[in-house]
């Protein structure tokens, strides 16, 4: 399959899509969106592999996302309901497992890894994060694949950690910040996703028109966030078209050309096959 869209930070290995994953597989094929599907901990991390072994137009990312570095909240769209008997559990972070995962051809990038300091109190938790953070960098430095960024609250912190031990570039996911923290990364090589929020909230506007398009991705975060006209529904890869769509209105240029550097800006980012 032709990419023509790229939807580069999904989650189709999460519970959410336990019933009718096929389907939602099938709309996205319509649309011709590739699909990079993100692990969060050792079981989404598989997951997202056995996504990418079963789908010719997937892959895979495998990390600890900083929020299941400490016991915290449990998401029924990522863990289900009941029966599951962990909440976030804590998990400590396994660098030969992860490396183990990380060999397997369909895997693109390390994480979703980094720092989340809008629900973790200072302390000890911050500093977890800032350990575990810095151990997937050394991994991804190790098998040489792209970092995928989860930083909320944080972003002068984890420029530090990554300008001290990052040997690598990669993506900034759902990148919510400022045109001058933008700046620090783009000057470090990375790159910069956004998700259907833009659909419906202008606060990105501004750095979205700053950065260089050869710097953008689009993703969907499936299944948060649904942009407009999806809003109120579970989001999915197909939607990731409107996405793209936007990012070429807000920036006020062809859709065309848009959607294309966008597909090129995640083979880049993520070697992808050119497919």
């Amino acid at each position: 399959m032709e990419m023509k869209y790229t939807d580069t930070h999904a989650h189709l290995n999460f519970a959410a899509y336990d019933a009718d994953r096929a389907e939602v597989i099938t709309r996205a094929l319509e649309q011709r969106v590739g699909v990079i599907n993100v692990g969060t901990q050792k079981d989404t991390s598989n997951g997202a592999v056995e996504l990418a072994e079963q789908n010719e137009h997937m892959w895979a990312t495998v990390g600890l996302h900083p929020i299941h570095t400490s016991a915290s909240y449990h998401d029924a769209e990522e863990l289900g309901e009941g029966g599951k008997e962990f909440t976030s559990r804590g998990e400590v972070f396994d660098y030969d497992f992860y490396k183990k995962l990380a060999a397997h051809p369909k895997v693109v990038a390390i994480g979703e890894c980094g720092l989340d300091f809008f629900r973790q109190p200072e302390g000890a938790a911050q500093k977890k994060q800032e350990e575990v953070f810095v151990r997937q960098i050394e991994l991804a430095n190790e098998v040489g694949k792209s970092l995928m960024l989860h930083i909320r609250s944080a972003y002068a912190e984890a420029y530090e950690i990554i300008k001290r031990h990052a040997r690598v570039h990669g993506n900034l996911h759902f990148f919510a910040g400022s045109v001058e923290e933008a700046q620090l990364f783009l000057d470090a090589g990375f790159y910069f996703s956004f998700t259907g929020v833009i659909t419906f909230a202008r606060s990105y506007d501004e750095v979205i028109r700053f950065l260089p398009l050869g710097r953008i991705m689009s993703e969907t975060d499936c299944p948060f966030v649904s942009p407009a006209p999806h809003r109120g529904k579970r989001n999915e890869p197909a939607f990731v078209v409107e996405v793209a769509r936007k990012i070429a209105d807000i920036r006020d240029e062809d859709r065309e050309r848009v959607r294309a550097a966008l597909v090129e800006n995640a083979k880049s980012c993520y070697a992808l096959p050119h497919v």
